[in-house]
């Protein structure tokens, strides 16, 4: 019954070491250092470049389309007079915008600290999300 114990743990361990040398995804915590180009150190002592980095599209600068409904107030313009003739008299006329691209500026900067996860085999990192 001994070795039987023995045999177990032995199995139990060879497991976790073949898990381990296989490096899974693991969680790990960056900060900017460069932009152009990119570069993160992770936890202080490992400088990632961009070849080695993943970037998601949320922590770039990047165009989308919204739609700008003309119920909120302040999708209206005012058109000012300046000619004196009453039909020109300043007023407002309601823009109606269904959809239209603006940029999201949300790129990384220096400083920034980020969440990154490395892919299996840690040749890649995957950058998540800033910190706060």
């Amino acid at each position: 019954m001994a070795n039987m114990v023995e045999l177990i743990k032995i199995i139990k361990q060879a497991a976790l070491d073949a898990v381990n040398a296989s490096k899974p995804v693991h969680v790990c915590f960056g900060k900017v250092t460069s932009v152009s180009p990119l570069k993160i150190l992770v936890e202080q002592k490992l400088p990632l470049g961009k070849g080695q980095l993943v970037i998601c599209r949320h922590v770039t600068d990047y165009v989308t389309t919204v739609s700008i409904p003309a119920e909120y107030g302040w999708a209206t313009q005012n058109r000012s007079g300046g000619s004196g003739d009453p039909a020109f008299a300043s007023h407002n006329h309601d823009i109606v915008i269904s959809k239209k691209k603006i940029t999201v500026h949300n790129g990384l900067v220096v400083g920034d600290e980020v969440i990154l996860l490395r892919q299996q085999g840690g040749q890649k990192y995957i950058v998540v999300d800033r910190i706060g």
